[in-house]
């Protein structure tokens, strides 16, 4: 009798803490382009970056930015205010930041699959521990992804909806640097959801 009471009580606290994951919230962020919309899940996970990405998008650091870098088939690439601020040339553009870096974040369980955010960095020689741009990010455009990028770059979201608009700004014609000839700016809303809510609107399943 006491083993089954002891199996019960265990089925029902795991219940519960599947209960309580998924009413967790998660962090959605709009990020709104001439092109459509593109919305990506925050990991929670990597809650350096999470936080630190919402807490640019809510105070509009990003609104009018625009994707400096776009390669077909690899990635799009954003986040730099100097591509805002008519002080700085198109030259600078993909130098600029909030002034800091953030630690890395890795996590086997996240992969640059196609729609997947990370944070872009600067190179091993100066950056050893592969800390991340405090606000620079592209997005994964390739259907087969860039998995020569795991463990390498730090992985903090997923897009959950608007690959399509991914794919169309990476068909934009570019320039060299690989920059838009026509520029191609965003702005950036926050919403918040239960993990359940996530999965019943965009069929995202949390693993």
């Amino acid at each position: 009798m006491i083993k089954l009471h002891t199996l019960i009580l265990s089925i029902c606290l795991t219940l519960l803490s599947i209960s309580s994951c998924m009413s967790q919230k998660e962090s959605i962020v709009t990020i709104k382009t001439p092109h459509g919309s593109i919305e990506v899940l925050l990991f929670s996970e990597t809650p350096l970056h999470r936080d630190n990405f919402v807490n640019l998008a809510r105070t509009g650091f990003y609104d009018s930015t625009v994707f400096h870098r776009v390669i077909a088939g690899f990635m799009i690439q954003g986040g730099d205010p100097y591509t805002k601020n008519p002080a700085f040339p198109v030259q600078s553009w993909g130098t600029g930041g909030p002034g800091y870096q953030i630690p890395a974040e890795f996590n086997p369980k996240f992969t640059h699959i196609k729609g997947a955010m990370a944070a872009a960095r600067t190179g091993d020689q100066v950056n050893p521990k592969r800390e991340s741009s405090g606000s620079q990010f592209y997005i994964v455009h390739g259907n087969e992804g860039a998995h020569f990028l795991d463990g390498q770059y730090t992985i903090f979201g997923q897009t959950i909806r608007g690959l399509e608009v991914i794919d169309k700004i990476a068909a934009q014609a570019t320039t060299y640097p690989d920059r838009p000839v026509q520029n191609i700016p965003m702005a950036m809303s926050v919403s918040e959801m239960s993990r359940e809510d996530i999965t019943k609107e965009y069929g995202y399943i949390f693993k």
